[in-house]
């Protein structure tokens, strides 16, 4: 032990074996997608369905009716209200749980393998019969119109908020809100989500992914049983083509008076999660501000003590999402970490990553795959993209042996692809009076006060 120089880290093992499940893919005859995958390590199991009924598909008038309609659906079935449906799961021990996005909602449900058949019952009743009474309704607005103000009142939401504005052109989608705005959700009503619902809430395009201790075809028995005379297509689909607000870089300072540092966003819009880049960008983000050792946190946090904390990250989604570096400042060093900010961005751009940066990004990415699949969840969850994204069957299989085979001229060529220093939006969410001055120094482009 005394040898031991503590001073250096510890060499780096070699990566474990890692292989994804083996996945059993089928369809019902209604069209739904059935994915099913044996985990037998522990007596639990995941069902995942999915459906497209997402927030990319709704006119801004409507926007959040997705997400209240997935809130709305635990307050009870046709069956059953909410507190003897809440009874049922906690009856046979079950977790349901709804998520809604811009591409869709998954309901979900985990229980242990002996109690899947009412498992079963439950989840397809909660989605075939459901009965969204106005009090469930009421309550769920006033929850979500709660969640907005306080994200009015939040400076991190302020800016990221401001900055899909910023990003996109005006009545995208992406530009609003995922949840919806104050006026949307005010517009609400129990008609239009049992209208979205049964418009929407259709097994075509759909999937279901069943992971667990299972009998493969006990799976198909129940999902044949409960889903199998289910059929319908949404009536609304995403249709939008996405372009940028503008392709000229701005900066946009949004006044709170009195605030003693600066929420700050820089970014553009992205590409799509289809992307044939989306591994050499995944490295690239690692390597520039996805990791606690990237680009960006030693500049703005080690070496400059600017903040505690700075991220990059690239949100694909079935349209091009934003890419956006995000963190908080204090007023004085404002202008100083938009300035790093910026050359980090540039210099990325014009001289690309070095071997030793992708060699560990690239290590890093599939060393951590493996402990992101250790419940049947997580690997639902990963199974769940795949019907989302309309990837191969075996993208999961291949993942890491595909993630260790993009080079470092491929991660060069994508963000040179894909990253536009010049066309940045810049957002600062702070007090004016502290921090224009110093902003409008930089010279980055036209600025605003809003």
């Amino acid at each position: 032990m005394s040898g031991l120089d503590r001073t250096q880290p510890p060499p780096s093992g070699e990566i474990r074996h890692f292989d994804f499940p083996e996945v059993q893919t089928g369809a019902l005859p209604n069209g739904l997608d059935l994915r099913i995958c044996m985990l037998p390590r522990l007596p639990i199991v995941s069902v995942n369905l999915f459906l497209r009924a997402g927030e990319g598909s709704l006119a801004e008038g409507r926007a959040g009716t997705a997400v209240l309609t997935g809130d709305a659906l635990e307050g009870g079935t046709r069956q059953r209200s909410g507190s003897d449906l809440a009874e049922a799961l906690e009856g046979i021990g079950a977790r349901l749980g709804v998520s809604t996005g811009w591409e869709g909602t998954s309901i979900s449900v985990s229980v242990l393998a002996d109690r899947l058949p009412e498992a079963f019952s439950l989840l397809a009743e909660v989605v075939l019969e459901p009965d969204f009474p106005s009090v469930e309704v009421d309550r769920v607005r006033e929850q979500r119109l709660a969640e907005i103000r306080q994200r009015s009142m939040d400076p991190s939401a302020l800016a990221s908020d401001e900055a899909s504005r910023r990003y996109y052109a005006e009545g995208l989608p992406y530009a609003r809100p995922q949840g919806g705005t104050e006026a949307s959700i005010r517009s609400v009503t129990r008609d239009h989500i049992r209208g979205y619902a049964d418009a929407c809430y259709q097994p075509g395009c759909g999937g279901l992914v069943v992971v667990g201790d299972i009998d493969p075809d006990q799976i198909r028995s129940l999902s044949g049983e409960h889903f199998g005379a289910w059929v319908g297509s949404p009536s609304v689909v995403d249709d939008f083509c996405v372009n940028p607000e503008t392709r000229e870089r701005r900066v946009w300072i949004l006044d709170r008076p009195g605030s003693v540092q600066s929420e700050l966003r820089v970014g553009h819009v992205g590409v799509a999660r289809t992307t044939p880049d989306y591994l050499p960008l995944s490295i690239a983000n690692l390597l520039f501000g996805g990791t606690f050792t990237s680009r960006l946190n030693l500049n703005l946090r080690e070496q400059h003590g600017f903040t505690y904390g700075v991220r990059s990250r690239f949100s694909f989604r079935s349209r091009p999402g934003p890419f956006t570096v995000s963190t908080a400042v204090g007023n004085d060093v404002t202008a100083p970490a938009v300035r790093e900010i910026l050359t980090e961005l540039e210099t990325l751009v014009r001289d690309g990553p070095t071997e030793e940066e992708v060699d560990a990004a690239r290590d890093y990415a599939a060393g951590v795959f493996g402990l992101h699949l250790e419940t049947a969840g997580q690997i639902a969850s990963r199974l769940n993209q795949i019907i989302v994204y309309g990837l191969p069957d075996d993208y999961y299989h291949l993942y890491r042996d595909n993630m260790r085979a993009v080079s470092t001229d491929e991660v060069t060529a994508a963000v040179r692809a894909h990253v536009r220093p010049d066309e940045v939006q810049v957002i600062i969410v702070g007090d004016a009076d502290s921090i224009l001055s110093s902003v409008e120094a930089l010279a980055l482009g036209p600025l605003q006060v809003v």
